[in-house]
């Protein structure tokens, strides 16, 4: 496995709280935002950039303040969080590195984007502890997957050479014409096998779809070895994300990067109700999944 370095190692350290475990607040999505923001289309279209910049720029407020780490994209949030005294000093900075959506290939297969201008040396000009690059991955299929595993491979030689923190996350993804009943079969495999993949390109942090079972979990936290692993909450309710949670703690994760499941229905574009929302509801969410990813750490010490 490869080992971080003493800055890496440093920059890890910040993005976990003082029980040692990962505690991200994630709000780098773009597309994602816009659909809760507004179901149609054509006023989805109006959300500017701006806009979503006043939504990021709350949940870190009020939501991301009490948390060790905020992951915020460089299009709408960042540095504008940083040079307008929103981000808490004590709060570590995740930028994401990944363009919002994806390609499609002619076979059909997602192809993954990066942020033009967005590298490691950008991401520490612009304050970050460290980056995060997001790709799609299908284990099963080798040729669906070279263009995207080449991008985690430049992005991690990318961030060596600046000694950066980076956080590597993938994501599986239902093929046109596969049934939903053997794509949820396979999930377990293909989210083992892509971190599978993600460590032999040298991933040194990882963020992780939840696997489906805690054997997948365990499986999972012995390939990694001393690389540590966040779970993300791919937009699931609370309760069922808190079960997720506690099952991969359990089984050997180091903590979260979450996001929609702490504040997809509280955000709005009336930002008073948006603030009250984040600082009512979604802080008592984090609450609940702090004191879950607490109990395992007390635990395990």
């Amino acid at each position: 496995m490869t080992k971080m370095t003493t800055a890496e190692l440093r920059g890890y350290q910040q993005i976990c709280g003082k029980d040692g475990a990962m505690m991200a607040i994630a709000c780098d999505q773009r597309g994602g935002m816009r659909s809760l923001l507004a179901s149609d289309p054509a006023e989805q279209a109006k959300i500017s950039n701006d806009m979503l910049g006043d939504t990021k720029s709350d949940i870190t407020r009020y939501l991301a303040s009490h948390a060790s780490c905020v992951l915020l994209d460089p299009l709408c949030a960042v540095p504008r969080v940083v040079d307008e005294g929103v981000l808490n000093r004590d709060t570590a900075l995740l930028i994401g590195l990944d363009a919002s959506g994806f390609d499609v290939s002619p076979a059909g297969y997602r192809l993954s984007r990066l942020a033009p201008g967005i590298g490691a040396r950008r991401v520490r000009e612009l304050g970050g502890t460290g980056g995060k690059i997001m790709v799609y991955l299908r284990a099963d299929r080798p040729e669906a997957n070279e263009h995207n595993v080449a991008i985690v491979r430049q992005c991690i030689a990318d961030f060596a050479q600046e000694d950066l923190l980076l956080v590597v996350e993938f994501l599986t993804y239902q093929l046109e014409g596969e049934s939903l009943e053997d794509y949820t079969a396979k999930i377990p495999w293909l989210v083992e096998e892509g971190t599978r993949i993600s460590l032999e390109c040298g991933a040194k942090v990882l963020k992780l779809p939840y696997p489906g079972t805690p054997e997948a979990c365990a499986r999972i936290s012995s390939m990694a070895g001393e690389v540590p692993w966040a779970v993300l909450s791919a937009g699931v309710n609370h309760a069922t994300f808190l079960g997720q949670v506690e099952i991969a703690m359990r089984n050997g994760a180091s903590g979260v990067i979450a996001g929609r499941s702490l504040w997809k229905d509280c955000i709005s574009l009336d930002r008073d109700i948006q603030r009250e929302r984040l600082k009512t509801i979604a802080v008592s969410r984090l609450r609940e999944l702090q004191a879950v990813i607490g109990n395992y750490r007390q635990k395990a010490a």
